[in-house]
């Protein structure tokens, strides 16, 4: 599945800490503001107890986890919509992805400068909010001129100009395009746009561990409201303490995170929440070869479910054989689920739920 997040945010944030954690990766990191000038790309697997559970539980030949692409680019300075610092390169790479992580910085630290000399949650939320602004409509004034200087006007080009005056009106007004209402066959006629403010947006605080303890950090109550007026998902981890958590065994993690106050990393709570917030689901198979998590959009069928696995699945779907995770480890295993009835047989139209251990009946 083509979904993908971008990682963005100023030049000495966090944000290919948070990369690497989140892809088991090694990419290098800078503290300094020339930084690297290269993006990078990398599958990142979605922590699921349960597939952790079924693969105790069949002890599998192999464990798939579900995965999500993601994106870590250069860091953005003031100015990178108008090619500023590696800015056409932060632009170009983030208009592909289906949503954004924006870290800030809320952490001190004598050793890594800020790029703006001083440590301010909600400055740095603008700063890069208007490069998002500027950059959609900078596109936006070049598309309109396209359309203008175009010999051969078409009905298409017109209606779609109408539109892309809206957009400009609404930029100017320095308001995101997700203000801006229209309906959903208007949207349709502007999607090869991509444009980055309409991007589903998530919010990481970079905080250290006395702010993680203490639960707070500088900023922390205008952020938190602007965030809720937003509707935009808002977390705090420590990524220094997240790439210790990473290094310790399992007994010496779990005392750790006592200490810090946290019950389950931050990296992994980040890693659901990109995969919710980008209206994704998993549906399970398991048994003796393989234990896996398959990513699907939520409100997909059983039929759609099984054309994930294979195109013949859902060519020749007969029947779903359904039984909800939570059911099998009450039971304890999938004969005790079927003794008690909890295994169903759906059709084609059944609308797959988050969990479900599904086994596909088919024939081609």
């Amino acid at each position: 599945m083509a979904l993908s997040t971008g990682i963005i945010g100023l030049p000495t944030v966090g944000k290919t800490t948070l990369f690497n954690l989140l892809t088991k990766s090694q990419a290098q990191t800078s503290n300094f503001f020339s930084g690297k000038a290269s993006t990078n790309f990398k599958l990142a697997p979605i922590p699921d107890e349960r597939i952790d559970y079924l693969t105790d539980l069949y002890n599998p030949k192999k464990t798939t986890y579900a995965q999500i692409e993601v994106t870590d680019v250069p860091g953005l300075v003031k100015g990178a919509s108008q090619g500023e610092g590696i800015g056409n390169e932060f632009l170009n790479s983030v208009r592909k992805v289906s949503a954004l992580v924006h870290v800030v910085r809320a952490f001190e630290n004598p050793e890594v400068l800020h790029v703006d000399g001083s440590i301010d949650v909600m400055r740095d939320v603008e700063t890069i909010n208007m490069e998002l602004l500027f950059a959609d409509l900078a596109m936006v004034e070049t598309r309109i001129d396209r359309i203008l200087n175009n010999k051969k006007k078409k009905k298409e080009s017109a209606e779609e100009l109408r539109l892309l005056e809206k957009c400009r009106s609404v930029l100017e007004e320095e308001k995101m395009l997700n203000q801006l209402e229209l309906d959903d066959e208007e949207w349709q006629q502007l999607k090869h746009l991509e444009f980055l403010t309409l991007k589903p947006m998530i919010l990481v605080v970079n905080v250290d561990e006395v702010q993680l303890e203490g639960g707070n950090y500088p900023g922390k109550d205008e952020l938190k409201n602007y965030a809720k007026e937003n509707g935009i998902p808002l977390l705090e981890i420590c990524a220094r303490a997240e790439v210790e958590i990473g290094e310790l065994d399992e007994e010496d993690r779990a005392m750790f995170m006592e200490e810090l106050g946290i019950d389950e990393p931050g990296i992994d709570r980040l890693a659901k929440v990109i995969y919710d917030y980008l209206g994704l689901i998993s549906f399970l198979t398991a048994g003796p070869d393989e234990v896996r998590a398959w990513t699907i959009r939520k409100g997909s069928t059983a039929k759609e479910a099984g054309g994930k696995i294979h195109s013949d699945i859902e060519r020749g779907f007969i029947r779903a054989e359904v039984v909800s995770f939570n059911d099998l480890k009450e039971c304890g295993s999938m004969s005790k689920a079927k003794e008690m009835g909890l295994v169903r047989l759906e059709g084609k139209d059944y609308i797959v739920q988050d969990g479900d251990i599904i086994q596909f009946r088919f024939n081609v």
